[in-house]
């Protein structure tokens, strides 16, 4: 594949000067693995005309145009897939490289939870305010399904073992002076070959279903070592600090949308919904199931060297009576053990767990568990016994680190959003308020109408609807989904599904005609201060998010709505959306329009003594919000971040970030430090009132100018055209790579209906990255020449003692 042909023979020493040096060898070593397998595979010709195209796109683009244009289908299928290996093998030897520099990083200057301590600790933050923030600590990283990962599991399990052999190899060379070995070679080498007999491409487009599994592959991972990991060294982190956290607490959780996301999805159906659920719990008992293996091998205490609780003897005796499955022969040999016998009770109950959700039987408690709060008791049984019996460090230790594990990913690995156009749920109320005759045509009432009619029917008695109330098929779909939520929870339990997201918020009657269908549905009821799921509006459209405090603001000052709020905690969840504001208006006003949005919202729910829930809908380009974590997160207006944060993990974003161990730690500890750091240290403005109404005039001279320019480029009438023959976006749809159509429904031939993924999509795949730039610089020169340049002081870097991030208004 290259013609520099490194020393690749066993016995070679491993680089392990200039890093950099380092990569660049074993890129080329796997480009020289990567010629021999086309040259084993397909013959030494292929190998000639990659090398022979890769020279002319160097020197003579004319001619290496000439060239490719000439070639038939199937050479430059085979040149294309060639090009595309050797790319997929250069970045995963980035990302192993990254991961071998981050842990060289963290040996000597420690990780990002330790440089958030030190800031906490120069700034002499009070005990009590740290611990005060450590239990409101509550971070999630949201997997969705949006279809920008085109790479297939099948090729990214390959890569992971690549990256894999290359790991292994770096430690063996660290630990014991090892060279490259015979056997590593041949096994880089089968894994090329077998990475060239991949098909590429998926057969048919993936369900939501094959979404859910893909997920499920990461957060799995993340079950076994990164999250454990970083769970740990936040316990260790705060502990520094003088603050010392219950293993059952929730600093870190995760979400998913897929089998949730029905906004434009016609796939995700209610049956859909629960199979995804019971996919994701299937692989959270397993895990479950290999911790309780681990306990049983590790903590084999015997009570006749030490003593025992009451309780654990009480509820292991209880136990033992309720679960006759538990063998004899453990019962006989672990009699004595009873750390051992109570951890395979443990696991009788996870067994009669799986087998009840299998045949959808009733919970029996004592035999199974419905959600993770009876395991979470079972094992805190076990944790306070050995601290009260000689077992303290084992308490604190292996122990302590398995609960709060279970206690982040229980046994449905993450938690499901479930997500809904607006107007779907107006559709089905029309027909419900159709068929009692109250109001002629529900459809053509006003906003402030629905609201209304919605929050009087909020505060009534009555059922709007019956089992046989006549809907049509869609309308039917859309109700069924309240009912699926609610027997979701009786049969998993309540954490399975907490929020229920209305997108395209524009009013609160919008937010109110879900709470109505929720509360039909039995989930909430206002006379009972029941509220099992809580509403979520979605601001998505620069309109809508300068709205988005008035919004707020009237939905809090309804007494029904406000004591659903008061049922959930007195927490309200807001979403942001980053992607259709950017497609809209462009990235200068879409980030403006947030970050203005932030406060709004901040100030509205600090005045209703509500504490304020963001939840960040970034994707991975800078298009859709994407760009450094910590810095983006410092970078948030103060006072937002109450310890509490969600944010969308999409597409190829996943796999960048969790496919490789050590970058999974990173990625997870990074986000749970600076929300930690912008809690305590970000509570007030960095500065004064009077500079900061100086730098919002400036932001907002920027984007108006801005966003003029960026109306111009999409009113223009010859744009549909040129984007979709400059883009692939037209050949999206055909690819196999998501369940979700790139296109909402109804929407006609042009730009407008086009999602905004596909949209930004589209421009990065012909790397163009209108979406990432175009407007900023009209409006940079708007506000030079507004005389506003200037203004914003010099950078002081996210990484700075200061512990700012750029720029520094807030």
């Amino acid at each position: 594949m290259v013609t520099e042909q490194p020393d690749v023979s066993p016995g070679r020493r491993l680089d392990a000067g200039d890093p950099n040096q380092a990569l660049r060898a074993d890129i080329r070593r796997l480009g020289t693995l990567l010629g021999q397998t086309l040259a084993r595979q397909e013959g030494p010709p292929l190998l000639d005309l990659v090398e022979e195209i890769r020279a002319l796109v160097r020197t003579d683009a004319e001619r290496a145009a000439t060239r490719l244009g000439a070639m038939d289908v199937t050479t430059g299928t085979q040149l294309a897939r060639a090009f595309s290996t050797y790319f997929h093998l250069a970045n995963v030897t980035e990302q192993v490289h990254r991961a071998r520099d981050l842990r060289r990083q963290r040996a000597t200057q420690g990780g990002w939870l330790d440089q958030a301590a030190k800031l906490i600790a120069e700034r002499g933050v009070p005990t009590d305010e740290i611990a005060a923030a450590a239990r409101r600590l509550a971070v999630r990283p949201v997997f969705t399904a949006h279809p920008t990962e085109a790479a297939r599991r099948s090729i990214l399990s390959k890569l992971r073992a690549v990256a894999d052999e290359l790991d292994a190899e770096s430690a063996a060379a660290i630990l014991y002076g090892a060279t490259e070995s015979p056997q590593t070679e041949r096994r880089l080498a089968e894994l090329i070959d077998l990475l060239w007999q991949t098909d590429e491409l998926r057969l048919d487009r993936p369900d939501p279903t094959d979404e859910a599994r893909n997920a499920i592959y990461y957060l799995r991972d993340l079950y076994s070592d990164a999250a454990p990991q970083v769970l740990d060294d936040l316990t260790d982190t705060l502990r520094t600090l003088g603050v010392e956290t219950a293993p059952t607490s929730r600093p870190l959780t995760f979400g998913t949308w897929i089998g949730g996301d029905r906004d434009g999805n016609p796939f995700v159906t209610p049956r859909v919904t629960r199979d995804v659920l019971m996919i994701q719990h299937e692989h959270g008992i397993q895990a479950t199931e290999a911790a309780m293996d681990a306990l049983i091998n590790e903590i084999s205490v015997s009570r006749r060297l030490r003593g025992v609780s009451l309780d654990l003897s009480a509820s292991l005796a209880k136990d033992l009576d309720a679960l006759p499955e538990v063998p004899q022969r453990f019962r006989r040999t672990n009699a004595e053990e009873p750390y051992r016998l109570k951890a395979r009770c443990i696991k009788a109950k996870l067994a009669n767990t799986r087998r009840r959700l299998g045949q959808g039987t009733a919970h029996v408690p004592g035999r199974d568990y419905r959600g993770s709060d009876e395991l979470l008791a079972d094992l805190e049984l076990l944790r306070a016994s050995l601290a009260r019996n000689s077992g303290q460090l084992t308490a604190v230790g292996r122990l302590a680190s398995v609960i709060r594990t279970v206690a982040s990913f229980g046994l449905h690995l993450a938690t499901m959003d479930v997500r809904e156009h607006a107007e779907a749920h107006h559709t089905v109320l029309a027909q419900m308020y159709a068929r009692i005759g109250e109001v002629a045509d529900y459809n053509t009432l006003s906003r402030a109408e629905r609201t209304k009619l919605l929050s009087d029917e909020l505060t009534g008695r009555r059922p709007l609807s019956s089992l046989d109330t006549p809907l049509t098929e869609a309308a039917r779909r859309t109700f069924d989904v309240f009912t699926t939520i609610r027997e979701a929870q009786q049969r998993f339990g309540t954490e399975v599904i907490e929020s229920y997201i209305i997108s395209m918020t524009l009013g609160v009657d919008d937010v109110l005609a879900a709470a109505v269908l929720a509360r039909e549905a039995g989930l909430i009821d206002v006379h009972s201060h029941k509220a099992h799921i809580g509403l979520v509006p979605l601001l998505e459209t620069p309109a809508e998010l300068d709205a988005g405090g008035e919004l707020l603001d009237e939905m809090l000052s309804l007494p029904a709505y406000r004591a659903l709020v008061a049922a959930r905690g007195d927490v309200q969840e807001v979403m942001l959306g980053y992607s259709d504001s950017n497609k809209e208006a462009g990235i200068t006003t879409s980030q403006w329009s947030i970050h203005r949005a932030q406060r709004a919202l901040r100030d509205v729910a600090a005045r209703h003594g509500v504490r304020l829930r963001l939840f960040h809908g970034r994707g991975g380009t800078v298009g859709r919000g994407g760009g450094p974590t910590h810095e983006a997160i410092l970078a948030q207006p103060y006072n937002t971040l109450d310890g509490s944060i969600k944010v969308t993990e999409q597409g190829e974003v996943i796999s960048d970030k969790y496919t490789i161990p050590a970058l999974a730690r990173e990625n997870l500890e990074l986000t749970v430090a600076a929300v930690l750091q912008a809690t305590l240290l970000h509570t007030t403005s960095r500065v004064s009132t009077q500079a900061l109404t100086r730098w919002d005039a400036a932001m907002d001279t920027t984007s108006a100018a801005a966003y003029t320019a960026y109306r111009e480029l999409v009113e223009d009438p010859d744009l549909p055209a040129y984007f979709w023959a400059s883009t692939p976006t037209e050949l999206l749809g055909a690819l196999n790579i998501g369940s979700r159509p790139a296109k909402r429904p109804n929407t006609g031939a042009g730009l407008s209906g086009l999602r905004a993924i596909p949209w930004v999509f589209g421009w990065t795949q012909s790397r163009q990255i209108v979406p990432g730039w175009y407007g900023v610089g009209t409006g940079l020169a708007a506000a030079r020449e507004a005389g506003l340049a200037g203004i914003w002081p010099r950078c002081t870097g996210a990484g700075s003692s200061s512990g700012r991030s750029c720029p520094t208004w807030r």
